[in-house]
């Protein structure tokens, strides 16, 4: 091993740059503020309400990068079927002859709570970025492809209706709703007043 000025060569090697450095610090900045949003769902939501008005309206006022916004649409469709699918699909479970998790699909079995095949933070990440991604877009005339909107929106309406139709109806067949509220709280027998005593 050679020795510089007191140091070894291999531990002068091992040191990341400035670069890598830099990144992995802004990774765990970014990290360390999602991590603190977590519990804020109404807040997150609100964020991303607030981005997406700003984005239509950009793309209103600056009458162009309708392609931008019908692939942004059809992502945000891609992702809001996942939060609405669930993590183990019934339709999956009756073709294999597993005896795995199911959903519950009578009012005595044990209560199972609605696991999605998105997570609703993932769901809210996933939807903000791609919404800002979007955003970006705008600023490069390049991705602004001239093209007759009222097509791409009458071909999102078309694709949103069947898909929408096609999840409800796998809601129906194996009777689901994606939304659970926690365990169901039964109420026991009036109290009579009198307690006896044995």
């Amino acid at each position: 091993m050679v020795v510089l000025d007191g140091k070894e060569e291999g531990a002068a090697a091992s040191q990341p740059n400035v670069v890598v450095r830099f990144f992995k610090r802004i990774g765990e900045l970014q990290q360390h503020y999602l991590d603190r949003a977590t519990p804020y769902a109404i807040g997150r939501w609100i964020f991303t309400a607030v981005l997406s008005v700003a984005y239509i309206l950009r793309v209103y006022f600056l009458h162009g990068w309708y392609i931008v916004t019908y692939a942004l649409g059809i992502y945000l469709l891609n992702l809001f079927i996942a939060f609405l699918t669930p993590k183990i699909d019934p339709a999956m479970l009756e073709d294999s002859d597993e005896d795995g998790p199911s959903l519950p699909t009578k009012a005595n079995e044990e209560f199972r709570p609605f696991m999605r095949r998105l997570p609703e933070f993932k769901f809210w990440y996933s939807a903000s970025k791609a919404i800002l991604i979007a955003m970006i877009c705008t600023f490069f005339d390049a991705l602004n492809i001239p093209v007759f909107w009222p097509i791409l929106v009458m071909y999102f309406i078309i694709l949103f209706t069947i898909t929408m139709k096609r999840q409800i109806k796998h809601m129906i067949k194996y009777r689901y709703i994606p939304f659970s509220h926690g365990k169901a709280k039964y109420k026991g027998k009036e109290d009579s007043g009198k307690v006896v005593a044995s």
